[in-house]
């Protein structure tokens, strides 16, 4: 009966505690029009996290410049914080990216006026143009 009561502890051991994560918002670009996501997960951590949730997080983070949606770029990536005996890692940082959907502001906030030089079909002069913050394109 001990070897029994032991080999069950050892297994709950060896298989860490079984916890639920929540994505937060840890980084991004909005003129790229990404979010990125992470949780902390410990070195035994068995870890089951809300997909539904992050989905929603990102999509808020990505309305708040202007685009309408957002979705999961695919894998994540997991960064090592704090080494753990043995050559292991006792505290993983896992980020997941997302891209935002729609056409966003990012680019068109404010009354940002740049020049730049577009060289004409000659290529031996340049005309100045100036860009305007919904896209359209004045020459000077």
């Amino acid at each position: 009966m001990k070897r029994i009561w032991l080999a069950a502890c050892l297994v709950a051991i060896a298989s860490g505690c079984a916890t639920t994560k929540e994505w937060s918002a840890t980084g991004g670009s909005r003129s790229d029009g990404v979010v990125r996501l992470s949780y902390t997960q410990g070195e035994f951590e068995s870890v089951t996290v809300n997909e539904a949730q992050g989905i929603d997080l990102a999509t808020r983070r990505c309305a708040t410049w202007g685009y309408t949606g957002a979705e999961a770029f695919g894998g994540v990536t997991r960064q090592c914080n704090q080494p753990g005996g043995f050559a292991g890692c006792a505290l993983w940082t896992v980020t997941k990216e997302y891209q935002c959907l729609g056409e966003g502001n990012a680019h068109s906030t404010g009354s940002r006026v740049e020049t730049i030089t577009v060289p004409t079909q000659s290529r031996q002069s340049t005309q100045d143009m100036k860009w305007q913050p919904k896209g359209a394109f004045k020459k000077d």
